[in-house]
């Protein structure tokens, strides 16, 4: 999942739970603005800081290998054919 992504899901659980920004201001001690930040896909701060929001809407941080796919030989000559 990218920012914008997770935001999205922490945007909808925020929303299911019928919780605004500012509830979960007062739950977290996170900034409202910042909140607003995460769900926008736009947090570029501290870590502590993403996972206590996390945290509270019942998720956790985790860490996948990013898993990068080549073309397939066959398919590379496509790919410079400069017929099209």
């Amino acid at each position: 999942m990218n920012r914008a992504q997770i935001g999205k899901a922490l945007a909808k659980s925020r929303k299911d739970r019928k919780m605004t920004q500012s509830a979960m201001q007062e739950l977290t001690g996170v900034n409202k603005s910042t909140i607003s930040e995460i769900e926008n896909g736009r947090f570029t701060g501290s870590l502590d800081i993403l996972e206590r929001y996390i945290n509270s809407l019942g998720f956790a941080l985790s860490i996948t290998a990013v898993e990068h796919k080549l073309p397939d030989w066959d398919d590379l000559g496509a790919l410079f054919d400069e017929d099209e």
